[in-house]
C-alpha cells in the first residue's frame, strides 16, 4: 500500500521545475530546476528584497553560492553583472543541472563544484578572495553556523564583504563572527534574512 502511494505521489509531483532570473541581462528567463530532497529555492519574493539590498553591488563581484541547490541566488547575481561566481552543490543530479543552465545562458564565469561546502571552506583559500557570498543552507541541520565560520576563519573573504545568510526563524543559536555588521534583515515567512557585511580586522 505504502509503495502505491508513493508512486501516486510521483505522478502528481512533477520531476522537477523552474526558477525565474528576476532582473538583469538574462531577466524572465527560465532556468530548469531538479527536484532534489531537501532543495529549497529562494522565492522570487525574498530574491527581490535581497537584490534591492545588494543593488550597489553586485556588479563586478566575485560571487560564493553555497548549498546552491537551484543556483537561484548566484545566477540573479551574474544576471546582474557580477564578475564571476562559484557554485558549490553536493546533490550530484542538482550539480549537473547548474552545469546546464551555466551552459544555456553561455556562461564562461560560473563554475560548479561538486562537493560538500563544509569540507570546500575547511580548506585555506589561496586564491582571489570573495566579495558577495550567499549561505542559504538546509535547514534545521545546524550548517549556517559553521559555514560562516570557516568562511571568516579560512580567508575566503576580501575585506568589506557582503554575506547573505538565510535560516529558518526558528533558530536561535546562529552568531556572526564578531567582525561582520548586521546592515539588513528581514522574517519572510518561516525564514529570516540577513545581509551582513565584514569589517577588516
Amino acid at each position: 500500500m505504502r509503495k502505491k502511494t508513493t508512486q501516486n505521489k510521483a505522478t502528481n509531483k512533477p520531476s522537477d521545475g523552474f526558477i525565474r532570473v528576476i532582473s538583469g541581462q538574462f531577466r524572465g528567463r527560465k532556468l530548469s530546476v531538479k527536484n532534489v530532497d531537501g532543495l529549497r529555492p529562494t522565492t522570487d519574493r525574498i530574491k527581490e528584497t535581497v537584490f534591492n539590498w545588494l543593488m550597489q553591488d553586485t556588479r563586478d563581484a566575485n560571487v560564493l553560492d553555497c548549498f546552491a541547490g537551484s543556483g537561484g541566488l548566484g545566477f540573479e547575481a551574474l544576471s546582474r553583472f557580477a564578475k564571476s561566481a562559484i557554485f558549490i552543490e553536493l546533490d550530484s543530479s542538482a550539480a549537473k543541472q547548474l552545469e546546464q543552465n551555466i551552459s544555456t545562458l553561455k556562461l564562461d564565469n560560473a563554475h560548479v563544484k561538486h562537493t560538500n561546502s563544509i569540507s570546500f571552506l575547511e580548506q585555506k583559500n589561496t586564491s582571489e578572495a570573495f566579495n558577495l557570498v550567499f549561505v542559504d543552507p538546509p535547514f534545521r541541520k545546524d550548517l549556517a553556523q559553521t559555514t560562516c565560520d570557516l568562511l571568516e576563519k579560512n580567508q575566503w573573504l576580501s575585506d568589506n564583504a557582503l554575506i547573505y545568510v538565510e535560516v529558518e526563524t526558528e533558530l536561535t543559536t546562529f552568531n556572526n563572527p564578531s567582525n561582520w555588521l548586521l546592515i539588513k534583515e528581514k522574517k519572510a515567512g518561516q525564514v529570516f534574512c540577513k545581509l551582513y557585511q565584514r569589517q577588516a580586522n
